[in-house]
């Protein structure tokens, strides 16, 4: 049994197998062929942060492969009410197959994923977003090919976000260069070889072959808006920006994103976004995900 509570879970030989095996089934999907190895499969999704593409891409996925959801969001269980996490999971374990997360604290999943019998997924944690960089990769594969030997560039607050793509850096080989306000920069414990870190936007997208932001504040930060505002005037991905990177980068958010802040209008909705396949493929990458921890490696 395995869990995926970062990318650095899996190694890339597995990761690999995970954007063959989405290939394979977003082409049946998209061709309206049915696929459902996981009939009577039960995913639990728990939810402590709110959500849209996770809870769509989730509940969408688990149906289309045959199986089946239930949503527990954290206010109306016994976590909201002080239960330990490790009952919860010894309990809930044994009721279903797979379990998704979606919290604050990382140290909550891991303490679930301890003492669970079924394999769980972090939905998003205040330190990492695996699923989202995982269709992020498959995304650039699937418009560009191979991400091993290019360039991202980050802009923006060194988030959850920010700290998968210094995993994936790792393990898919690429050059990762991050730009953050001072105060809001990355973790220097979590910088590897793959990774450079730069003061001035421009400079590290900088020929880049990929520009990825997200907003400025994320969930449980809000108090900090206002001085995140000020502090990140000049980080907006805008044409000018996009114009330092190669004429063909592609640009990515995982959304939602704030119009006018992190991104331009003109960038978002421009040629070079790709933010809504982006989206679409969470679904995909997902399926391909709870098909590999409940079936081990399908090749058919």
């Amino acid at each position: 049994m395995k869990h995926f509570l970062q990318l650095s879970d899996f190694e890339r030989g597995e990761l690999e197998h995970l954007f063959r095996r989405t290939k394979v089934i977003k082409d049946r999907f998209k061709a309206y062929i049915a696929y459902q190895p996981l009939v009577d499969r039960m995913l639990a999704m728990v939810f402590e942060k709110s959500s849209t593409r996770t809870r769509v891409s989730f509940e969408a996925g688990i149906y289309q492969l045959g199986g089946s959801s239930i949503v527990l969001n954290m206010g109306e269980t016994q976590l909201g009410r002080g239960e330990p996490i490790e009952d919860v999971a010894r309990v809930i374990s044994r009721m279903v197959d797979i379990v998704m997360i979606r919290t604050f604290e990382h140290s909550n999943i891991e303490r679930f994923a301890a003492h669970s019998r079924v394999p769980v997924i972090n939905g998003l944690t205040n330190d990492y977003h695996p699923c989202q960089v995982l269709a992020d990769v498959y995304t650039y594969l699937e418009q560009r090919g191979s991400i091993d030997g290019r360039t991202v560039a980050w802009v923006g607050d060194g988030n959850n976000m920010c700290n998968t793509w210094i995993e994936a850096a790792r393990i898919f080989g690429f050059r990762l260069n991050v730009c953050t306000p001072e105060k809001y920069g990355v973790d220097a414990k979590r910088l590897n070889d793959r990774v450079e870190v730069f003061a001035r936007p421009t400079d590290a997208v900088r020929d880049a072959d990929l520009v990825n932001t997200d907003v400025w504040t994320s969930m449980g930060f809000e108090e900090e808006a206002r001085a995140r505002e000020r502090a990140f005037q000049g980080f907006i991905v805008d044409a000018r920006l996009m114009r330092a990177a190669k004429p063909d980068a592609l640009f990515m958010h995982c959304l939602p994103a704030h119009r006018g802040e992190e991104v331009s209008e003109e960038v978002l909705e421009g040629p070079q976004s790709v933010v809504w396949d982006e989206a679409e493929n969470r679904l995909h990458v997902q399926k391909a995900l709870m098909e590999y921890l409940l079936l081990g490696k399908v090749e058919r």
